[in-house]
């Protein structure tokens, strides 16, 4: 079974790609949402970040404050590189368990920080999707309602596209102008289907 890394930056589209991909019938493990549901699941791990990062990002329900956490670690390289390194072993963990129970050629290992996290080395190609920093700005601020300052300190803690696309062995533009599914449809032909 192939592993195809699936990343880029806020607002690149990805998550949309991804949605693609799944309907074309490849499955799609989806890194940043299994993450999120681990500070739910598993109960170490809230330890671990309370003991790190303080009880403000514990809610009074016991529960994570993912906006307390966020504003310590996009602010901060060093308390994020700690929060990853508890996080991605477990996300990698998720990923194992869930590769082996899909019967398919391939799979989709989608994640943000694909690269950053090390877990592009246990992939089989990479495909980066890139769009113009204007619109990647435009689609976050309309998703989430940030400011543009905001949506630029969430970019300066991800590579940058040059650097990903540098590294992709596909890249997949998705800049409003060229149509996503054919060349999807090239990729599913190059890399899966061989």
């Amino acid at each position: 079974m192939k592993v195809i890394g699936l990343t880029g930056g806020i607002g690149s589209g990805k998550s949309t790609v991804a949605r693609v991909m799944e309907t074309l019938g490849l499955p799609v493990f989806d890194a940043d949402r299994e993450a999120l549901a681990l500070y739910d699941e598993d109960e170490s791990l809230l330890t671990e970040v309370k003991e790190r990062f303080g009880a403000s990002v514990i809610q009074p329900d016991g529960r994570l404050n993912r906006q307390a956490l966020a504003s310590i670690v996009f602010k901060d390289a060093e308390a994020l590189k700690q929060l990853n390194a508890l996080v991605h072993p477990r996300v990698a963990k998720k990923f194992e368990a869930w590769k082996s129970m899909q019967g398919t050629p391939a799979v989709i290992r989608e994640a943000a920080i694909l690269f950053e996290s090390g877990s592009a080395a246990d992939c089989d190609a990479v495909i980066v999707v890139a769009a113009p920093e204007d619109l990647r700005i435009a689609r976050v601020q309309k998703r989430n309602g940030w400011s543009e300052e905001e949506v630029r300190a969430r970019m300066n803690r991800q590579w940058s596209e040059e650097e990903l696309m540098k590294r992709a062995d596909v890249v997949i533009m998705n800049d409003d102008h060229q149509l996503v599914l054919p060349q999807l449809k090239r990729v599913i032909d190059d890399i899966v289907e061989k």
